[in-house]
C-alpha cells in the first residue's frame, strides 16, 4: 500500500472543498488519504470544526464502495477522515448507480463535484457510459446550481478536455423555503481504458479581446417578478454591452417568495464563457417586490461586469472546479482568471493544436500552502492537487500546470 497521505483540514479555505478534492483524487489514483480537522475554519459548536455534512458522506460512501476502500470517520459530524481505496476506476464493473443524499439540503451538484474525476476515467473495453440518479438539492447555497453546471462547467469541461457528460434535471429542489428533494441524471462517458486526458486549445491562448457577442439569462424566481426582472436586465445589459444579444434561456415559476434564483452566462467572440449567478430569497417585510427585483437586477448584471473585467478565461467559481482536471491531464493546460502574468511570455499553441510554453524560464511553485492567483478556493485547489499529484509542476503562480498524463 502506497504511503499515506496527511492532509490538514484547515488548511487555506478549510472547507468542504478540500474534502471533495481529496477524496475524489485519492479513489482515482488509490493514493490513501487521512484528513484531520475536517472543515475546520467552518464554525461549529466545538473547537475542532464542522466536521463531514451529509453530501460529503454521501459522495464518499459511494467512492468507498466502487473503490472496495477501508473507511474509517465515514459519518455526519467527523472531524477525521481516512480513505484507503483498493480498485481502480478501470475496475468498475456496475454502470448504472442511485445516489440519494438524507437531506434535501444535500447539494445533488456537490455530490457530484467529488465522483466526477472517478466516473471520467472509469472506462471499459465496452465503451459503457456511467449513468448516475442522484437525489438532493439543485439550488442550494454555497453550491453550484444545476443551471452553471449545465451551461458553464460541462460545456467548458468538454471544449477543454474533452469530457462528454449528459445531463438531464428531473426534479428540483432548494435549500430556501421548505421543499423535497429533487433529481437529476448525469451519463458520464468516461475516456478509453489507458488513455489521458488532452486539454484542448483553440487558435488562441490568450485572446486580445474580450468583446461580448451574446449573454443568455435564465430566471427562476416567483412568477409576479419575472416581467420586472426581464426588463431591468435588459436594460442594465444593453447599458454595459451596448452590442451584446440577450437570450433568455429559460424563465421559470420557483413556486415560492423565498426562491430567487438567476444566472447570467456570457460568451465572447472569441468563444470564452463567464457565469455569474445569485441565490437569494425576498425578506418578508418587502413592501415593494418590484423594487426588490429592481435590486436583485442590478447586483447579478453588475456581478457578471465584473468578472469579464477580469479579462480571464474562467470566472471565479469555474477556476477553481477545473484545477484537479488539470493536473491530471497530459502535458501543458493554462486558463487564467486574469491577464496572462509577465513572468509567462513564451505561452503559445504548437501547430497540432497543444499547449507549448518554455517552462524553464519560469517560476515553479513548491505547493508546500496554498498558492497562485485566484480565490481561496482555487489556491486550496492547487494545493491539494500537488499533495495527492506531487508529480503535477505549477507555473507562474499556478497559471500553467504541467499534469501528470493520468491513466
Amino acid at each position: 500500500m502506497a504511503k499515506l497521505i496527511h492532509i490538514d483540514g484547515r488548511t487555506g479555505e478549510g472547507g468542504g472543498q478540500l474534502v471533495r478534492l481529496a477524496i475524489g483524487l485519492s479513489a482515482v489514483t488509490t493514493r490513501p488519504v487521512k484528513i484531520a480537522n475536517i472543515r475546520g475554519n467552518r464554525p461549529s459548536k466545538g473547537s475542532s470544526g464542522g466536521g463531514l455534512k451529509n453530501q460529503h458522506v454521501t459522495s464518499i460512501r459511494w467512492l468507498a464502495d466502487v473503490t472496495e476502500a477501508d473507511v474509517e470517520g465515514l459519518r455526519v459530524g467527523s472531524t477525521t477522515l481516512t480513505f484507503i481505496p483498493r480498485r481502480k476506476p478501470s475496475q468498475l464493473v456496475q454502470r448504472n448507480f442511485k445516489i440519494t443524499a438524507e437531506s434535501g439540503a444535500a447539494s445533488t451538484l456537490l455530490i457530484l463535484q467529488a465522483i466526477l474525476p472517478f466516473c471520467v476515467f472509469a472506462g471499459n473495453e465496452s465503451n459503457e457510459p456511467v449513468v448516475l440518479d442522484i437525489v438532493g438539492g439543485t439550488n442550494v447555497s454555497f453550491s453550484l446550481s444545476y443551471e452553471y453546471l449545465d451551461q458553464v462547467l460541462l460545456p467548458t469541461l468538454e471544449d477543454r478536455f474533452g469530457i462528454v457528460v449528459e445531463r438531464q434535471l428531473k426534479s428540483r429542489a432548494w435549500s430556501l423555503g421548505s421543499s423535497g428533494k429533487g433529481e437529476i441524471t448525469i451519463k458520464v462517458h468516461p475516456l478509453q481504458p489507458k488513455q489521458a486526458l488532452q486539454f484542448r486549445t483553440r487558435d488562441f491562448v490568450y485572446p486580445t479581446s474580450w468583446q461580448l457577442k451574446s449573454v443568455n439569462v435564465t430566471i427562476i424566481t416567483p412568477s409576479l417578478s419575472h416581467s420586472t426582472l426581464q426588463v431591468e436586465i435588459v436594460a442594465r445589459l444593453e447599458q454595459l454591452f451596448p452590442t451584446v444579444d440577450i437570450t433568455f434561456k429559460a424563465t421559470e415559476d420557483s413556486g415560492n417568495v423565498a426562491r430567487w434564483y438567476i444566472l447570467l452566462v456570457a460568451t465572447s467572440t472569441d468563444g470564452l464563457r463567464w457565469g455569474h449567478d445569485i441565490l437569494v430569497s425576498m425578506p418578508k417585510k418587502t413592501k415593494s417586490p418590484d423594487k426588490f427585483a429592481a435590486q436583485v437586477a442590478q447586483q447579478v448584471c453588475k456581478g457578471l461586469d465584473k468578472e469579464i473585467q477580469v479579462r480571464g478565461q474562467v470566472d471565479e467559481h469555474l477556476q477553481d472546479q477545473i484545477v484537479c482536471f488539470q493536473g491530471l491531464c497530459s502535458g501543458l493546460s493554462s486558463m487564467p482568471r486574469g491577464s496572462l502574468p509577465t513572468e509567462t511570455p513564451s505561452v503559445s499553441v504548437d501547430e497540432q493544436g497543444f499547449l507549448s510554453a518554455n517552462i524553464e524560464n519560469m517560476r515553479r511553485e513548491k505547493g508546500l500552502q496554498p498558492f497562485g492567483h485566484g480565490s481561496l478556493h482555487t489556491q486550496t485547489a492547487h494545493w491539494i492537487v500537488k499533495e495527492l499529484l506531487p508529480e503535477v509542476q505549477f507555473f507562474a503562480k499556478g497559471d500553467v500546470v504541467q499534469g501528470i498524463g493520468w491513466v
